[in-house]
């Protein structure tokens, strides 16, 4: 096949893409190799891809890519959640346009939709991740609500209120009114809010002076639900309303006032209103106190028939439509302006009720108190290691997850109700009847007289059990891939749902395997733009991640998150950085066909060639070990950028130029063949971060059979590195440097050979070759004085000249060297006042004072060499 002179990457993504899915070489059995595991997390069946995706999923196949390449037996497993709140919602949705409302229908009919839509929108996102290379088993794409997960989440359900850590019962929940669905404490969003404080009266029932107290709320639309007033019983201002009722404004109902220590006495007027039904607090309070509870909230956020007033009007229009009322009727006080934190559902966005409701719960502190050891102990390790603090405080004050979710679309909770009151819990209608006939002793009742819970199951209580799922360890706990893939390796995710997900599947893991379902966790930061903003539709600030693969291809767009992808920390993406990947790519494939397009020879390796191989072996070696080092610390960007260097600073711009024969002649064998061997390695330590270019050329570099892939060939450089060669070579670089800006400042083209003198002993004379080759020298010898008239530089205490002779213009020469003079005493004299501060002196650290003596005698060295050839010009 003959290499394109340009790389096109669309030429090449789709067809090896393609090429890897024909052999099988993302598909993984269990055998006798070490395990490398992966689950993704799984995304919004429905979603498609955005930045965050692109990041999480490319840390997740440079991970699963280098692991196939160190002899392990990679697992990468795909799938897609059902997201029952943002699924159902975009359901009812496409309904609405069509004129249907979800009322309207059965649950069955309504499900019936769903599955429809998600047949028609699922597994595009899965899909838009083969753009990305995503080296994913594909044959073993799973779905939260597929046959097997949705086994494995009854059963667990089911033994777990066996085990007396599911119940059910009236709590305090929090309600969203859009998706008309509790939700668990951890999807509640606080945001700041600027609202206001309402100060009512409340009249003292009977009181003959008419006399009333004031109460400060926020939420004057819950005063239908008023069912107490509570004061401090420590509380002076208020000592006289002990024993007094009070009259609820505008309702006329009359309460008592009651004393509990919970009132804080700097709050408002120290008079708080009690609204059992609608305030978490109000609602203890209600329960120690034995008050009636009045729930004013229709689902929807309109108050009800129990309100008494504003039936049927949304809540926020109550709170507008109140503070007229309350003024007009003369029971306001005053309204001040208040900032406050408000709960708002994580799905809509929705301000959230609180609201007494019957829902499932999960007892937690069994959960937290397995879970918490493992990671503070560091048996399971989190990248960075910060977020341990953030998932402690979690662990040592986690409350009773509520499970049950108001919603058709997802796991239904197998929970049957008896005709006579009461419930059973099983796995299948057929276990229920079972079950409900032991508990009644009714032995004709029928699977019809039972009624199936109508309610759903949080969709997070199918994802905790993903790592076990996957390879159906919770309905065969003792198969061969649960035995041989768990616990996985390592799990790539945001830390926004380390409470979620992350501290749930450490709990399941523990709970049904006795271990830790991964070994590390790589936290992702967020991904922004250049100016720090979260990308958002509405900002208009995120790129759609397909039209920048098409724009700079796949390995370009990884590249370019990776490197501004530190662990933890938040990416300020720029397309500029999409563009230094392209440009790397055509940098790598450019290398490529100028070394192809070599002829080649049986003749001798010359000196430089020899010198040049065995300092880029070393090179390889030692940024090999780096990366490896890099790897182990999950710092990806880092290694990343090591192999990125290698290979453009080392390798392009210093060994290839070294090699490279005189234009017309061949190369010889020997070193023809070294740099395929280099290139060969440099393409397998960058296949991890860029799979398809690397592919592609890895298929040139020598003829490949049928099936071969560079995917699956073992990086295997010798981690050995001679260490004195690397360190001579950055001196030879010094060298080659000085001698190219003179070049440069005398203006002398590279045609042009020159001389190289070496004032005393030459340090890299081992070297002479490969200089004299990359500076076009006619002679390199060491001499007592350099020639008069010529131009000279230092390279640690060694002094270098080029003679020059009439090669310059003598007065403009002198002008720099003098300029030069003036700035090194200057900056002698600043060194030695430093060095002759006996403070300093003292005080520094002895490396410190070190460095500066050093600088102290370069810079007489210099001075003493700028004296010489200013002396030998003006002669």
């Amino acid at each position: 096949m003959e290499l394109a002179s340009k790389y096109n990457p669309a030429d090449v993504e789709g067809k090896w893409y393609q090429y890897w899915l024909d052999n099988k070489l993302f598909s993984s059995k269990p055998d006798g190799r070490e395990p490398y595991t992966v689950v993704i997390p799984p995304p919004n069946v429905t979603g498609v891809l955005h930045m965050g995706h692109m990041l999480n999923n490319t840390i997740q196949d440079i991970l699963v890519r280098r692991a196939r390449m160190e002899g392990k037996n990679a697992c990468w497993v795909p799938g897609t959640d059902h997201a029952s709140i943002a699924t159902e919602a975009k359901v009812v949705n496409r309904l609405a346009q069509q004129g249907i409302k979800k009322t309207d229908l059965t649950r069955d009919e309504f499900l019936k939709h769903a599955w429809e839509w998600t047949d028609e929108h699922g597994g595009i996102i899965l899909k838009q991740l083969r753009k990305l290379g995503a080296s994913c088993d594909w044959d073993r794409t799973a779905f939260t609500m597929d046959e097997e997960r949705s086994e494995s989440v009854l059963k667990v359900f089911v033994d777990l209120y066996n085990k007396g850590l599911i119940y059910r019962g009236v709590r305090m929940v929090n309600w969203d009114p859009q998706a008309l669905t509790a939700l668990s404490d951890e999807e509640v969003i606080y945001k700041e809010e600027h609202s206001k404080l309402y100060y009512l009266r409340y009249k003292v029932e009977g009181d003959a002076e008419g006399r009333y107290a004031v109460v400060a709320t926020t939420r004057p639309e819950t005063i239908m639900g008023d069912t107490a007033m509570c004061i401090n019983p420590n509380d002076p201002k208020n000592e006289w309303l002990k024993g007094k009722k009070v009259i609820v404004p505008l309702v006329g109902r009359v309460i008592p006032v009651i004393e509990d220590d919970y009132v804080d006495i700097e709050f408002g007027t120290g008079c708080l209103k009690v609204t059992p039904a609608h305030d978490v607090n109000d609602y203890m309070l209600g329960e120690k106190y034995n008050l009636p509870s009045i729930d004013i909230f229709n689902d929807n956020g309109t108050l009800s028939e129990a309100a008494g007033l504003y039936v049927g009007m949304d809540r926020f229009d109550v709170r507008k439509q109140i503070e007229k009322d309350l003024q007009e009727a003369g029971l306001m006080e005053k309204v001040e302006a208040y900032t406050n934190k408000v709960g708002f559902s994580e799905r809509t966005n929705v301000a959230i009720e609180p609201k007494l409701s019957m829902q499932w719960f999960l007892k937690m502190k069994h959960f937290a108190d397995m879970a918490l050891p493992p990671v503070m102990n560091d048996e399971l390790k989190f990248y960075p290691a910060k977020y341990k603090n953030t998932y402690k405080y979690w662990m040592e004050n986690i409350k009773d997850w509520c499970i049950s979710r108001q919603l058709w679309w997802g796991h239904r909770i197998p929970a049957y109700f008896l005709p006579e009151g009461g419930y059973v819990v099983a796995e299948t209608p057929e276990e229920a009847l079972k079950l409900a006939i032991e508990k009644t002793g009714k032995a004709d009742m029928k699977i019809e007289d039972l009624r199936q819970d109508e309610d759903c199951l949080d969709t997070w209580f199918s994802s905790w059990l993903w790592p076990i799922s996957l390879f159906n360890g919770i309905n065969d706990p003792d198969n061969e891939e649960i035995n041989y893939y768990y616990p996985t390796s390592d799990l790539v995710t945001g830390p926004d749902i380390i409470f979620f997900w992350v501290a749930r599947m450490i709990m399941a893991g523990y709970e049904y395997k006795g271990n830790m379902p991964f070994k590390n966790v790589y936290f992702t930061g967020i991904v922004r733009d250049k100016l720090g903003r979260k990308m958002s539709k509405s900002l208009g600030n995120s790129p759609d991640p397909l039209e920048l693969i098409e724009k700079y291809g796949a390995d370009g767009v990884r590249m370019g998150m990776m490197l501004a992808a530190p662990a933890g920390n938040d990416i300020l993406f720029d397309d500029a950085l999409c563009e230094q990947g392209r440009n790397f790519n055509n940098k790598i494939w450019n290398a490529f066909r100028l070394v192809k397009g070599w002829e080649v020879a049986e003749i001798a390796q010359p000196e430089y060639a020899q010198l040049a191989t065995e300092w880029f072996e070393a090179m390889l070696a030692k940024t090999a070990a780096e990366v490896n080092d890099l790897f182990g610390k999950y710092r990806l960007s880092e290694a990343l950028m090591a192999v990125y260097k290698l290979f453009w600073d080392e390798f392009s711009s210093w060994y290839l130029e070294m090699v490279k024969p005189v234009y017309g002649q061949p190369i010889d064998k020997a070193t023809y063949e070294k740099t395929l061997s280099f290139f060969d390695n440099l393409l397998k330590l960058l296949h991890p971060f860029m799979p398809f270019i690397t592919e592609e050329l890895w298929q040139h570099i020598y003829d490949r059979k049928e099936g071969e892939s560079l995917m699956v060939q073992e990086l295997n450089i010798s981690p050995a590195c001679n260490e004195t060669i690397v360190k001579d070579f950055e001196a030879v670089k010094e060298v080659i440097g000085g001698i190219r800006t003179i070049r440069l400042q005398k203006n002398i083209a590279q045609k042009e050979s020159l001389e190289l003198q070496v004032a005393g002993v030459n340090p890299v004379a081992a070297f002479n070759s490969v200089i004299a080759k990359l500076c076009n020298l006619s002679a390199i010898e060491t001499v007592e004085n350099k020639a008069e008239g010529s131009a000279s530089f230092m390279v640690g205490t060694t002094e270098y000249a080029v003679p020059l002779g009439n090669m310059i213009n003598v007065e403009e020469e002198l002008k720099k060297l003098e300029a030069d003079l003036k700035y090194q005493e200057g900056f002698l004299q600043s060194v030695t006042k430093k060095l002759s501060n006996e403070k300093f002196v003292g005080k520094a650290p002895a490396n410190v004072i070190e460095m500066e003596r050093k600088k102290q005698a370069d810079a007489e060295s210099k001075i003493a060499s700028l004296k010489e050839s200013i002396a030998a010009l003006k002669k």
